[in-house]
């Protein structure tokens, strides 16, 4: 901190101890940087530290018609009776402030000359709590202080905390997805796709990732910023990019049909790893850039870095939700229901995630318009971490899920994709129709007797025909599951090679004296 406006106040949310426990008691720890100059001045500083809901109780307001406070305890201060000599250079309270406020309210005029110990303020209740200081005399004067926020669970700023345990549980769950998915895979591992080998890759990619992520914000919590932390922090960088590019990637290939519908994308496939990897390329020099360059400093030439990442990104938009509109086209024109009905759900999944995508960006949009209210990040700590980085994890997570799903090994994968399904029409028909309109055409009254019609003369009811008296009596047909639908030469054939065959045919054949 200094005497610059921007650097005078700091302020951070704070746990206690009994919301999420630690070795040591929560603390706010100032220490003021001695004033080695030689001379009789004594520099004085302003300090107050409150907790933000008691922002109120800070400073009296002169007249009931005035609209700006007196913070500052002075000489016209003490004369109006708003505070006394022995607090000369502190911070005004509103009277009862001690009583009234929820949090302790400490303020102290610090001498830069004889700074004394660091100045310790105890947290006791989880709030979002603020140091303020201000240069009383000489009303110039230039002064340097260093601040710690320090948390009972370790050195993480308590706005990022809930990300070490939203990490590790999101870790588990790909564990548990990567689990059930390699059991499927060991089981069916001969009849394996090639698109469900890039799922598999996948998953082990988002485990790793995942879990880099969680060693990141543990080891900061452990050690605080140090040259470890950042480079964890490039390496989770470019995982990162690693994951989008690997994702879209993988998603615009299961939308052309690969492995499902098409066997091979050919040369196409080339051109999507091209597109893949150059998408990589400007998502990592985009994390890099974000890691070094601050905002201030940001300018034109930030535009070229953005630019690439941004037409990669379309590029991939584009030719996802054509290939997915061709693909679903041409499985309806052929007939394919059940493949037809595996693209229609990714359809409807990415749908899905795009209005959950922007139903949040329209809610994030009202809630940060009222950014610029000072109670706007005092009263959103604690979940802005989730608005800006955890519900797209999500989102994220329920797309894997959903497409492991559909692209699951089973035991018949690969005669699923490597045939078609035979078309029908609605209508059908029945293998008695054969040859039933010839029938008709030259007969009609015995093609209506034939197929029962009432209505013709002479018949009184469907027709039946009784079966000869020496017809063979029929054989029971067993389920052909299972079975052998043709057999050729067996042993045990109903129709004997003993020449029974011969007879037959010679009782056919020959007359008896009657017949002559």
């Amino acid at each position: 901190m200094d005497q610059k406006d921007e650097n005078r106040q700091l302020c951070a949310g704070m746990y206690s101890k009994d919301a999420w426990g630690g070795a040591v008691e929560p603390h706010i720890l100032v220490k003021f940087i001695k004033d080695t100059t030689e001379d009789d001045s004594d520099p004085i500083t302003s300090l107050v530290i409150f907790e933000w809901k008691d922002y109120d109780l800070i400073g009296v307001l002169p007249t009931a018609d005035s609209i700006t406070k007196e913070y500052i305890c002075d000489t016209e201060s003490i004369e109006n009776k708003f505070c006394n000599v022995n607090q000369t250079g502190e911070f005004i309270m509103a009277e009862n402030a001690t009583e009234i406020s929820k949090n302790l309210l400490f303020t102290k005029a610090v001498h830069l000359k004889d700074p004394g110990l660091p100045i310790n303020y105890a947290i006791k209740k989880t709030g979002y709590y603020c140091v303020g200081t201000t240069a009383f005399l000489p009303t110039d004067v230039q002064y340097t202080a260093t601040v710690e926020f320090r948390n009972a669970y370790g050195e993480l700023p308590a706005a990022q905390i809930a990300k070490l345990s939203f990490y590790g549980g999101i870790t588990i769950v790909y564990a548990v997805i990567g689990a059930f998915w390699a059991f499927l895979y060991a089981q069916h591992r001969h009849d394996i796709l090639p698109v469900q080998n890039y799922i598999t890759a996948i998953i082990m990619f988002l485990i790793v990732e995942m879990l880099m992520t969680w060693l990141f914000y543990d080891y900061m919590n452990r050690h605080g910023s140090s040259i470890g932390s950042k480079v964890l922090m490039i390496v989770v960088a470019v995982l990162n990019a690693g994951r989008n590019s690997f994702s879209f990637f993988l998603l615009l290939i299961v939308c052309m049909g690969y492995g499902v519908v098409k066997h091979s994308l050919g040369k196409t496939m080339i051109y999507v790893r091209y597109l893949a990897g150059a998408h990589f390329v400007f998502g990592l020099i985009y994390s890099v850039a974000s890691l070094t360059v601050t905002p201030e400093t940001a300018g034109p030439l930030v535009l070229f870095v953005i630019l690439p990442l941004a037409g990669t990104l379309t590029a991939f938009y584009v030719w996802t939700l054509n290939s997915l509109n061709m693909t679903m086209k041409d499985l309806m024109e052929r007939k394919q229901t059940q493949k037809f009905s595996m693209y229609r759900k990714l359809w409807w999944a990415i749908l899905g995630s795009i209005i959950i995508i922007f139903a949040f960006f329209f809610f994030n949009s009202f809630t940060f318009a009222s950014a610029s209210d000072p109670d706007f990040v005092p009263f959103h700590w604690k979940t802005r971490w989730f608005i800006l980085d955890g519900w797209l994890n999500l989102v994220y997570l329920g797309d894997v899920v959903f497409i492991a799903y559909l692209w699951r090994p089973t035991a018949n994968n690969r005669r699923f994709a490597m045939s078609d399904e035979l078309a029908q029409d609605d209508e059908g028909f029945e293998i008695a129709d054969f040859g039933a309109e010839e029938d008709d055409d030259e007969d009609p009254e015995n093609a209506a007797a034939h197929r029962g019609d009432r209505t013709q003369p002479g018949q009184e009811g469907p027709r039946y025909d009784p079966a000869p008296a020496n017809a063979p009596k029929p054989i029971p047909r067993e389920s052909l599951d299972g079975e052998t639908i043709f057999a050729v030469g067996e042993d045990g054939d109903r129709w004997s090679d003993d020449g029974s065959d011969d007879e037959e045919r010679g009782k056919l054949v020959t007359k008896t004296p009657k017949d002559t």
